[in-house]
């Protein structure tokens, strides 16, 4: 029986082998060599991956791929097959599908390509520019589209008839606005400032938060303000409003029942919740999982603007950028598949998806912002 405890055998064995791969290997010799002049050199520090986890990242993609265009898809198609459902508030939601659809329509071919493919960048380094755009151009344009559907919600529901009404022309100016925006910070990188370069695992590609230079730093400071700060201000403020506005009417209407002698003034309150309560949920879980998607991201941008690279390994920066992802398949149904009118929708279009939504009483002929919004909190 072979001895492996000296010799030439426990030499080997006793070498510092990550998965099989000989010491001193990288996780960037694996990027072929037309890209490789892209790639950051923090990344040269770190040994390959195992390869499972190129496999495990192009199956999850496979399935957010799916969710998300069946999802969005369901959203576009019903709004364009439903007359009930055009309106300027649901324009907005088909807004926030659209370019959810086109993110992950773009982005997860080419990346589940790569992880099955050796986990390294398969095409060439301008289309690693392009990926990252188009990444960034539906990001950008998704999270505007929620700021604009959150300030929707909150001008109906706090300032109700007061408010300046969303009308079909406002609605495509806000729509319009977000895609000006998100393609206004898309472009600069190709014209020198910031960068789109491989990241994390190195087989995808994202924006450069890792160089030091001013342009770089400076770019990553602005998208991260504009793009991240102030929409999350917007969408957290706006929705704490709207439930200190539903509190403060919820309280009116009791004291007013208790003047009245009575045990309330809803018809049917025995049948649902406090509409309180359930707003408070709904805003909780809006801001929440904006937040939980995002935020990751914004930080790993910030760590790098500012230097730290410690905690900055290729498979920690993968999960950011899966949880962008993933924001756009749970879109469709925070913002529309779960609501009446668009469930009504699916009842009468498509019988088949086993959908049976009654309708209610007072939505046939709704065609406005503000009743769409209450229907859809209430």
């Amino acid at each position: 029986m072979a001895n492996y405890t000296s010799g030439p055998s426990m030499e080997y064995y006793s070498q510092d082998v990550t998965f099989g791969y000989p010491a001193g290997v990288t996780i960037v010799d694996f990027v072929p060599e037309h890209i490789k002049h892209m790639v950051h050199q923090h990344w040269y520090s770190f040994p390959p991956v195992n390869p499972m986890w190129h496999y495990l990242l192009g199956v999850v993609y496979i399935f957010l791929g799916f969710f998300s265009i069946v999802g969005n898809g369901l959203v576009i198609y019903l709004y364009m097959k439903s007359k009930e459902l055009k309106t300027p508030a649901n324009l907005l939601i088909v807004n926030l599908s659209l370019s959810d659809l086109i993110m992950l329509t773009t982005n997860f071919p080419a990346f589940a390509y790569n992880c099955f493919s050796g986990g390294k960048w398969m095409f060439s380094p301008f289309f690693c520019e392009l990926y990252a755009c188009l990444g960034a151009v539906t990001g950008v344009c998704s999270i505007w589209s929620l700021v604009m559907i959150s300030y929707d919600r909150y001008n109906i529901i706090c300032n109700s008839f007061n408010g300046p009404k969303l009308t079909q022309g406002k609605a495509i100016g806000l729509c319009l606005f977000c895609w000006a925006m998100a393609i206004g910070w898309a472009i600069p990188p190709f014209f020198g400032w910031g960068k789109y370069i491989p990241e994390g695992i190195l087989d995808s590609c994202s924006y450069d938060y890792l160089s030091q230079d001013f342009n770089t730093k400076s770019y990553n400071m602005c998208i991260t303000f504009f793009d991240f700060v102030f929409p999350a201000l917007i969408i957290v403020f706006s929705y704490v409003f709207i439930v200190k506005a539903i509190f403060a009417h919820e309280k009116a209407m009791r004291e007013q029942a208790k003047k009245m002698n009575v045990s309330n003034l809803r018809s049917n309150e025995a049948e649902a919740q406090s509409a309180e309560v359930r707003i408070a949920k709904t805003a909780i879980c809006n801001v929440c999982l904006w937040l939980i998607c995002w935020t990751p991201y914004a930080v790993i941008t910030i760590q790098g603007v500012s230097g730290n690279y410690e905690n900055i390994t290729p498979l920690v920066t993968m999960l950011p950028a899966l949880l962008a992802k993933s924001a756009s398949c749970y879109n469709p149904f925070v913002y529309a598949i779960s609501h009446p009118k668009y469930r009504l929708a699916i009842t009468k279009h498509m019988p088949w998806f086993c959908v049976h939504e009654t309708e209610r009483k007072g939505d046939a002929g709704d065609s406005q912002s503000n009743n769409t919004v209450a229907n859809e909190k209430a």
